[in-house]
């Protein structure tokens, strides 16, 4: 049977009118009952592992698409690997979109299920079934089935899965939107259950050699996503000390685990990745955090990764010395000037703000949706140092805080926060699209933000004209042109809101954000 197939396939019969209920592990559960149904349904282990690799802050989470989004979108970009998803419709419904919005021309494979196959265990045998099916080592290296929120409230035991069907690797993992708070952590969920399993293999044998054949040069791995020619620069920056830029970690194919783990030393370039770096020190290999952004940033980096590959210090200052009056006469020749708060969810957002910082920019706030790890302390202290407020997994109600505390010129951060800069007639750019779709290292990255910030910041007046047209309007409900202006009924609307608020505040309610 193809693959696509068996992608299509259906239950035989429709949930019949008597079959039992999975009680209260509906996406409509909150989060706290999805956990508890998990721990008493045998992933007591998991869950306690996705609490201490990914801690959540003093509220449920920052609110976040569905995390799975994240580990897909990992596993659709990969050579011969195969994703099939566990999980209500609904959310295999949302998901697929992931596929479509970045061109992966891949299908993704679902196991459907109903209450009388949740409970009974069927869905893991049926689930077993499209394994066994898919796994045809002409077309794949290896096969992803992902556990969503409910598979995984009702304890469906992917790790029963046989490791390995016909030479094709399984690989099972759980993301529940209750486990894992942010898409970007699933990310390390998926990328560090696979360098585990290629460690195990690396240790057990030979293993296949990287298709552009091996680098003879000591090679530092780069785990986290960067744009693309970040890496490149990275490379020329390690050259000089005799280090070459290795495997950036999510990988792009299987091969490329091994080589990923064939290194000298590890730069978390996004430091949030707790369960790729434990696989890396599993392997003995040295971690350093931060990178290699404007010049304070890239001196200690190249100071730290040369160290911890036993680079001679006359070697590293060489190298240093070579790069970095570049680095220094690009951030002078296109300095930023406004004062700026910035937040998103990618990782990348300490690095972003030394690099404003740097250029000249009156920096106030940081926010991440990401926690607090040992790898961005520096990075964090460094902020610190100069009156940065650095929130680690920052809520939007924080995020907004900040900026209504700070005025300042320009707003960076998520979808949200953009719409109420703007509303509030304040330049704002999206932090995703943006800026980390940018060059951050080295003298690349020194004035890649420039233009586009002064820019924005320069778009002041347009959003004071505008406002000033549309003055006299209304807002909200009484905007418009009106011959009778609705009556104000703000008075109903509090007393609604704060009646309804345990049933529609998510992050009050503890619900399964993104499930």
């Amino acid at each position: 049977m193809t693959d696509d197939a068996i992608l299509a396939r259906q239950t035989a019969d429709p949930t019949p009118a008597d079959a039992p209920e999975a009680e209260g592990l509906g996406c409509h559960a909150g989060a706290e009952k999805m956990k508890a149904a998990a721990m008493a349904s045998g992933k007591a282990e998991v869950m306690e592992r996705l609490e201490k690799d990914y801690p959540k802050g003093p509220h449920d989470r920052p609110q976040s698409m569905c995390p799975a989004f994240g580990s897909l979108r990992v596993g659709l970009r990969m050579r011969r690997v195969a994703t099939i998803l566990s999980g209500s419709a609904c959310c295999v419904y949302g998901l697929t979109f992931t596929s479509h919005f970045y061109g992966a021309r891949r299908p993704v494979g679902y196991v459907p299920f109903n209450s009388e196959t949740l409970v009974t265990g069927k869905l893991f045998e049926d689930i077993r079934e499209a394994v066994e099916q898919m796994a045809d080592p002409a077309q794949y290296d290896a096969i992803v089935v992902t556990n969503l929120c409910v598979p995984t409230a009702s304890g469906v035991p992917l790790q029963m899965l046989p490791k390995e069907i016909n030479g094709v690797r399984i690989v099972g993992i759980d993301v529940p939107g209750f486990g894992v708070p942010t898409h970007a952590e699933a990310k390390d969920t998926l990328s560090g259950a696979m360098l585990e399993y290629a460690l195990t293999e690396a240790r057990s044998g030979p293993v296949q050699a990287p298709r552009d054949g091996l680098e003879e040069r000591p090679t530092v791995t780069l785990v986290g996503e960067m744009f693309p020619a970040d890496p490149m620069t990275i490379g020329a920056l390690l050259e000089p000390m005799g280090l070459a830029a290795g495997t950036v970690v999510p990988v792009r194919e299987w091969r490329e685990l091994y080589t990923a783990l064939d290194c000298v030393a590890v730069a978390a370039i996004h430091p949030f990745y707790t369960a790729s770096l434990r696989a890396f020190a599993k392997a003995g290999r040295p971690i350093t955090g931060s990178a290699p952004v404007g010049y304070e940033g890239t001196n200690a980096w190249m100071e730290a990764v040369g160290r911890l590959a036993n680079v001679p210090q006359k070697d590293i200052d060489r190298a240093r010395n070579g790069i970095l009056p570049a680095i220094r006469g690009a951030l002078a020749g296109a300095p930023i000037t406004g004062r700026i708060t910035l937040s998103g969810y990618e990782g990348s957002e300490l690095l972003v703000g030394r690099l404003l910082v740097e250029s000249g920019a009156d920096l106030r706030y940081v926010g991440t949706a990401c926690p607090k790890t040992p790898h961005s302390a520096d990075d964090a202290a460094w902020l610190e140092a100069h009156g940065v407020h650095v929130q680690y997994r920052a809520s939007l109600e924080q995020d907004i805080a900040a900026f209504e505390e700070f005025r300042p010129d320009l707003a960076v951060g998520t979808t949200p926060v953009v719409q109420h800069a703007k509303e509030a007639a304040t330049p704002a750019l999206y932090f995703t699209n943006l800026i980390s779709a940018r060059p951050l290292m080295g003298p690349a990255g020194a004035g890649s933000l420039a233009q586009i910030v002064n820019g924005a910041i320069a778009n002041k007046p347009r959003f004071d004209r505008m406002t000033a047209f549309f003055e006299g309007v209304g807002s909200g409900d009484a905007a418009g042109v009106w011959e009778d202006v609705p009556a104000d009924r703000s008075a109903f609307r509090k007393k609604y809101a704060a009646k309804t608020r345990r049933q529609t505040n998510a992050v009050d309610n503890g619900e399964a954000v993104g499930c």
